[in-house]
This record gives C-alpha cells, structure tokens and sequence, in this order.
C-alpha cells in the first residue's frame, strides 16, 4: 500500500469511527482488510482501495471501516471488573431500584463481553428480592454482531477466560462449538450503533462497559465518546473502562472506585463513601 492509500484509510476511520489507524503498522492494516478483499472479490488490497476510490460506496466503505475496528474480546476479560459487578456493584444497585437495571456493553464485538456480565449478574448473591435485568449489547461491525447473536464459540473461544463450571452452566456442546444457554442468550437485545452517533435516544443505562475501545480511537474523540456515555448513566450509575484506559479531564465526571479495576463511579457520594 502507498502513503496514499493509508492516508484515505486513515481519514475515513477517523471520520466514520473516530479509529486511529495505525499508519506506522501496515501489517496490522493489511492482516485486516485482506479477508474482505477476499470476500468482496478484490485480487489484493491495492485493488479493494482502487475500488474504494472509484465508486465510495458506502456499503464497502463501512465495510472497511469496520475491518479496521478491532473486534477482540474474550469471556470475563479483566476478571477483577467482573467480580466487582457481581459482588459489590449489582448487590448495590438492586436495593435502590424497583425497575430493571439495564446494561449496556457497548463494544461487544462478538458478544464475550456482555454474556460474561449476564452471566455474571446470574450467580451474584445479596441481591434485593426480585431483582430484574436488561442486557443490550452493540457494536459498529455488523459481522461481529451476526456472531454474537448466534452465541456459538469453538472450544479455543470457551477456553480463553471462561471458568470451566460455567462453561458446564451455562453451555451446550454442539459438534465443535459451543452454545450458550438459550436463557442466557435471549436475556440480551443487540443493535448496531456507533459511539460517535448522538446516543441521546438510547435512554439511562445503570451500568455501561467501554473496554477496549477508547485506546484504538483518535485521542481527539475519547473524551468526546466518553462524556456521551457518562451522560446515559444516572447518578449512581457505572461506567467501566479499561483500567489503563486516560480519564484526564473527566475527574469532574467520575471517579475510580477501589480495587483498581476499571470501574468508575458518577454518584458524589459514593466517591466521598470510597474515600
């Protein structure tokens, strides 16, 4: 590839996305856009570019923009964020609500992320009487989230982060993949969304997950994305982030909760509790 040609891509995945590409790695750029050069009949990627130039049609520009989006995750990535949920965050919130909590991995890629947390949310105890989750999880690659709907993983998937005893709870063995539980899998509603759009319509969230996410994309628009989130979360609500992930000038915002995990309180007096 040219210069050029990582410059357009570099533009549009900032433009479309807010992705900094990796302009000083066209290794890492080539290993993802060479299986949809393949897919879209392209005999390389020079020639997927060329036709990305002459026709900008939208379908193949998004296509290849969401190429450029890294779609890696596993079950219970950062086990210390999970185990924080479930035991101290969840318990907490269930006895200050009466309607459901609602949470929203909002970069799901192929759905670990938001099973780990239904699963999750399923073996916490201490919870008040009753209560109700909502599990809704989103991605900007539509090919991500076609797979995180079918919630079926090869033993390699299963087998990086996901504890053997709820691998036996919560799946079935099908040939040579692994199904989640249909209860599991019907517990989470999906739509495609990009974190750059207005998310105003999407309503209150008592927990959102933003892992992997804010280090992949231009810094010019982390704050931005995060904000808009912040936003969504009423004032006890959660946001869990990455924890090496900056929040420089977002400390009016929120504030880390102990443990060193990634998770980030917005309500004033819990912060003043955990201090």
């Amino acid at each position: 590839m040219t210069p050029e040609d990582m410059d357009l891509l570099a533009a549009l995945g900032r433009a479309r996305a807010g992705v900094r590409v990796e302009i000083e790695k066209p290794y890492l750029v080539e290993s993802r856009l060479s299986p949809l050069a393949r897919r879209e009949g392209y005999e390389s990627i020079e020639a997927l570019i060329a036709g990305l130039r002459a026709h900008r049609e939208e379908r193949l520009i998004w296509a290849v923009v969401e190429a450029l989006c890294r779609c890696e995750t596993t079950f219970f990535r950062g086990r210390e964020a999970f185990a924080q949920l479930r035991d101290e965050v969840l318990p907490a919130l269930s006895r200050r609500r009466e309607a459901p909590i609602r949470i929203w991995s909002a970069a799901c890629a192929t759905g670990q992320e938001v099973y780990s947390i239904a699963m999750a949310a399923n073996e916490a105890t201490g919870l008040a009487t009753g209560t109700r989750f909502e599990f809704f999880g989103s991605d900007l690659s539509e090919r991500c989230l076609e797979k995180a709907q079918a919630g079926l993983y090869t033993q390699f998937e299963v087998q990086r982060g996901l504890p053997i005893r709820l691998l036996v709870e919560y799946f079935e063995n099908q040939d040579d993949t692994w199904a989640i539980s249909p209860r599991i899998r019907q517990m989470v509603r999906w739509k495609r969304i990009n974190l750059l759009a207005d998310l105003s319509a999407m309503g209150r969230f008592d927990v959102i997950l933003l892992r992997g996410v804010l280090r992949g994309m231009h810094p010019t628009l982390r704050s931005k994305v995060t904000q808009s989130l912040v936003a969504l979360l009423p004032s006890d609500g959660v946001l869990v982030l990455d924890p090496e992930d900056d929040i420089t000038g977002l400390d009016h915002l929120l504030a880390a909760a102990p443990g060193g995990a990634g998770v980030y309180l917005r309500d004033p007096s819990v912060r003043a509790a955990a201090a």
